[in-house]
């Protein structure tokens, strides 16, 4: 949570909202740290993530519950980031936010907006469109006056259409050619030829010529073809963007994750700090529900931690004094005291972040085939273009005039537009039809990575397996126990006890009416029912004999102890996923911080040979890297936290939509729906696509070895190059969309 001073007046509050973002929810608040000093605390600003919310219905649901609540102002739900960002009173904490959405079944988690980046809308995108908009408008216009002077106008009347022709043309290209000749700018200045420097010299002496020629009241001049290349090629640009547009980076949402306050003891008073103080040595007291702010060593109390968001253990562990515990752990059932051992950059927390963004980095220097192809085919263009200029100059005596018209058409027809489509085409129309199945693909060299792969790694729980533990056994237990171990689930914030809570009322069963209800942190609940003492919870507290299976253990008086075990169903498709990935030759691992019996049952009911339990997030992320050192490609499906590292350091990774959010940025690829069955079907489309790239470049290649020849022999004239470079960059359109 984060505080932010009122400001001084209304119109210092509207440009303060106009400034951070054009969406009220995207509103970005000062960090705590500037808050601490300004003294002027009026209000509070509370971000909150929210990784279930899906449709328009839970933008609803998740505002009308938050407002709800007392001390809250305003709240609103951005459904693209999944969050919601929150006004409320300074009392309002954000426990009691996350508690009342998760009981209309939505998770949440508290944000520090201090460490986000403010996300800005899609400009980028809106510019292609906008700058393809115009050059299309142009083009037809052209073509227009153009069929004026190919059907027999003369002298004046050919030089006014040429004249109208270079007043559309020139501020068309000007506006519309800026992506290509700014990119080419930076490239030279960068020493480099970038596909983008034959482009803008193509369109600048297209240009130039028409320009000249009309000067000159030539017969021809090649306005159109300069428009129309300036068309095609931002088309192939818009289409590389989309392909290529990612989420925020991993790295900030785990950043974010880290609570921006805590509360410590100074001098026997406690005071609420920003987390960027937190110093060695420091006592911190931490709340029932609370985020542990930094690692810790307990020094007092009894509880249950949480840590399922860092290991992707599906059972909370007890805590004891002593242990120690890693920011980002959540407290769930006692108050506790922790001396801080590590703090800030030196917390687990963000050195999982640091390593998050040292995979991404490293992932970022994949380039894709077009990138590669163009490093050789650029120069070529231009020595091509360049030869052309000087042979004709010399054969014709020093008719530069003829000698410009060639090296124009030379540059216009191997301009590599083709080149720039054969990649981005591909994976739009790939793309597409993977959305259909229910897959997003992130980034534009993610088909070409996923081709590629030999290996996957699957997590467990919450991606091979829904991650929500359900009673096996109810019907074993007396209508009279249902109803007493219903009443003291429901005293209890336990993942397990809320589980049988819920299951019990779906079967009709009511609480029973019990006495003294409390809950014994580290432990279970008990109560008095009928003059006798109940218990729910440990196998060790309730005196009974601990099982293999993840179980919870009812005690009612002197009657011997019942055991209520639970089961985490299958996702489904999963197991059509895995024998899929298997009969494609693909080695399936899976790995978990789950406890070995309930590793192994899973691997053994998927049949996965080779799997790994109890592993820490280095560690998954450390088995990646260990399998990418054998010279595997490993595809990483993941969904939590803990798998984050292990995504961004993969070859090429997948998550649910349902997942963390910064384990779906860290992601290439999007799980929409709970079906995991599409992962097996995008390896196998992935592989098509990666055919299709590879025969566009084929069309490519063919295309050249025709046009330039006849290019080089003067038999074609910019226009004709134009025409010719468009109908190369069809043809490589129509071979992609083969893959629809």
């Amino acid at each position: 949570m984060t505080v932010s001073p009122a400001p001084s007046n209304a119109n210092e509050y509207e440009a303060e909202r106009v400034s951070a973002s054009a969406c009220p929810a995207c509103l970005a608040a000062p960090s705590a740290e500037q808050l601490a000093k300004s003294g002027d605390i009026k209000g509070a600003r509370i971000m909150l993530s929210l990784p279930t919310a899906h449709c328009a219905v839970c933008i609803t649901d998740v505002e009308r519950e938050l407002m709800k609540q007392p001390g809250v102002k305003s709240a609103r739900v951005n459904l693209t980031l999944k969050r919601a960002s929150v006004d409320a009173e300074t009392g309002v904490e954000p426990a009691g936010l996350i508690a009342a959405l998760d009981k209309i079944g939505y998770e949440s988690h508290e944000l520090d907006p201090g460490m986000l980046s403010a996300t800005e809308a899609d400009k980028r995108g809106r510019d292609l469109l906008m700058r393809i908009g115009v050059a299309g408008f142009a083009m037809m216009n052209i073509m227009l006056l153009s069929v004026a002077v190919w059907s027999g106008a003369q002298d004046a009347t050919r030089d006014l259409f040429h004249w109208v022709s270079a007043a559309i043309a020139i501020p068309t290209i000007i506006f519309s050619g800026q992506p290509f000749f700014a990119s080419a700018y930076y490239s030279l200045r960068g020493g480099r030829l970038g596909m983008d420097v034959p482009i803008s010299l193509a369109i600048l002496l297209a240009l130039g010529i028409s320009l000249f020629e009309t000067m000159h009241s030539g017969a021809h001049a090649y306005f159109e073809a300069a428009t129309m290349l300036t068309f095609f090629l931002l088309v192939g640009r818009y289409l590389d963007y989309r392909t290529r547009a990612v989420a925020r980076s991993a790295a900030e949402e785990l950043a974010a994750l880290e609570v921006p306050r805590a509360t410590i003891l100074r001098e026997g008073v406690e005071v609420v700090v920003p987390v960027g103080e937190l110093v060695v040595g420091d006592l911190m007291r931490v709340r029932p529900g609370g985020r542990i702010p930094a690692d810790g060593e307990v020094i007092e109390g009894h509880s249950e931690s949480d840590r399922s968001l860092l290991t992707g253990e599906s059972l909370p562990v007890q805590v004891s004094p002593g242990m120690v515990l890693s920011a980002g752990e959540v407290n769930l059932t006692g108050p506790l005291m922790i001396r801080v051992t590590a703090a800030g950059k030196d917390s687990s927390l963000h050195r999982m972040a640091d390593l998050v963004a040292m995979a991404e980095s490293a992932k970022t220097k994949y380039t894709s085939l077009a990138e590669r192809a163009a490093r050789a085919y650029a120069p070529i263009v231009h020595i091509l273009s360049f030869t052309a200029f000087c042979a004709w100059a010399w054969v014709t005596g020093g008719d530069f005039r003829l000698a410009i018209n060639i090296a124009a058409a030379v540059l216009i027809i191997t301009c590599p537009c083709a080149l720039g489509l054969a990649v981005p085409a591909v994976v739009t129309a790939a793309s597409g039809k993977l959305f259909r199945k229910g897959l997003l693909i992130k980034d534009g060299t993610a088909l070409e990575r996923l081709a590629e792969i030999d290996t996957v790694v699957f997590d467990k729980t919450g991606t091979l397996t829904m991650g929500a533990p359900r009673p096996q056994n109810l019907s074993d237990l007396a209508p009279e126990a249902l109803c007493v171990a219903m009443a003291l689930a429901e005293g209890s914030s336990h993942p397990l006890a809320r589980a049988l809570h819920q299951t019990a009322l779906g079967q009709g069963a009511t609480p029973a009416v019990l006495d003294d209800i409390r809950e014994v942190p580290g432990y279970g609940v008990e109560g008095h029912w009928q003059g006798q003492i109940v218990r729910l919870g440990r196998a060790n507290w309730i005196g009974a004999e601990e099982g293999t299976s993840t179980a919870t253990h009812l005690k009612i008086g002197d009657a011997a102890p019942v055991s209520i075990r639970f089961v985490d169903s299958l996702r489904p498709g999963a197991e059509e996923a895995v024998a899929g990935l298997a009969a494609q030759g693909k080695s399936v691992w899976l790995v978990s911080g789950d406890v070995e019996p309930a590793v192994a049952d899973l691997a053994a009911r998927l049949g996965i040979a080779q799997y790994r339990a109890g592993a820490l997030p280095m560690e998954k992320a450390q088995l990646v890297a260990d399998l990418t050192r054998e010279g595997r490609r490993v595809l990483m499906v993941g969904d939590g936290l803990n798998d984050t590292a292990a995504l961004a350091g993969a070859h090429v990774s997948v998550s649910p939509a349902s997942a963390l959010d910064a384990a779906r940025t860290a992601s290439d690829i999007v799980l929409l729906g709970q079906d995991l069955a599409p992962i097996s079907e995008a390896a196998r489309i992935a592989k098509h696509a990666r055919r299709r790239i590879k025969q566009n470049f084929g069309i490519s290649i063919v295309y050249n070895a025709v046009a330039v020849p006849l290019a080089l022999m003067g038999l074609a004239t910019p226009l004709m190059a134009a025409l010719a470079m468009s109908a190369s960059s069809i043809t490589v359109s129509l071979n992609s969309l083969r893959l629809r």
